[in-house]
């Protein structure tokens, strides 16, 4: 028995070699994707503008020039002034900073509930993965929209309570591709025989499952961050996010839409241009790598 379990453990595993042509492979593929190259130069333009910005431009983002209310850009001020003569470009700078961390913070939490959940009701399978989905089932039919209104008026507005709001609201979809792929990757020979001659289940989830899903989680984690930031700027453009005096850019937005009739359009396009620039990228990464890892698209292309 012992024999035949090492037999089936060296045929599951991929060699070093074999991983690093795949992983090259699926570089080579994504580069190949204009979508891909143009999400990616996008953000990490966004990522060096936010956390580099303010050491190449240090502007205060909180000072009050009560002379230049609401200038239009000019070269004092690039992006010109908010309606408290605060420089906007320096704001936008710091806006995308908690924005973005939140996001991936959020994101990475959301990830880690939703895969451990998948793995482990696919796997066990039976009236552990029908309680499990049910679960899911009870947590999804409340509307997103209400539970995190109503939390996040109930309790202090905090970044940590952002983060809870968003994990606990996004993971039900991961757990469910998860679950997907573990209920096919348990059918094959190997995991049946191992199952068969006692390894563990915790060796067969983290050793023979797990990387042979890691494609699919990193897709799903990439579309999940972009969902991430979407969710903190609508709720911050609502009066719901981001606790202040920090600006972020669903605020900043929220803020200027009551300078709308005055015409002050820099007041509203960066941060909604951030926004979106944030979003599309990080879609257009998603669907790069899901075309990268995704063999049989290849195989059709």
């Amino acid at each position: 028995m012992v024999i035949a379990l090492r037999e089936i453990t060296r045929s599951s595993k991929v060699t070093p070699r074999q991983k690093e042509s795949w992983v090259w492979s699926s570089l080579a593929r994504f580069w190949e994707q204009p979508l891909g190259r143009v999400g990616l130069g996008i953000f990490l333009f966004l990522i060096l503008f936010c956390f580099a910005g303010p050491m190449v431009y240090p502007a205060d983002p909180f000072q009050m020039h009560l002379i230049s209310i609401l200038q239009p850009p000019s070269p004092a001020y690039p992006l010109g002034t908010n309606n408290l003569g605060r420089n906007m470009l320096a704001r936008l700078m710091l806006g995308g900073q908690p924005s973005l961390e939140v996001g991936f913070i959020a994101a990475t939490a959301a990830m880690v509930i939703g895969v451990v959940y998948g793995m482990v009701s696919g796997f066990v399978g039976g009236w552990v993965d029908t309680l499990l989905m049910r679960i899911i089932d009870v947590l999804r039919s409340v509307p997103t929209l209400f539970l995190m209104v109503f939390l996040d008026s109930a309790f202090h507005p905090s970044i940590m309570l952002l983060i809870v709001l968003i994990a606990f609201t996004s993971w039900h979809g991961v757990s469910r591709i998860v679950r997907a792929e573990i209920l096919s990757l348990k059918e094959l020979t190997y995991i049946e025989s191992a199952t068969t001659l006692g390894m563990s289940r915790m060796r067969i989830l983290f050793v023979h499952l797990l990387p042979n899903i890691m494609a699919t989680i990193v897709v799903a984690a990439t579309f999940m961050v972009g969902d991430s930031v979407l969710i903190i700027a609508g709720l911050s453009f609502l009066g719901l996010g981001l606790p202040p005096p920090e600006p972020n850019w669903g605020s900043m937005l929220a803020n200027a839409m009551a300078y709308l009739p005055q015409n002050s359009w820099w007041l509203i396009y960066p941060p909604g241009i951030a926004i979106l620039g944030t979003v599309l990228s990080i879609n257009f990464l998603g669907d790069a790598l899901r075309k990268a890892f995704d063999v049989r698209l290849n195989r059709r292309g």
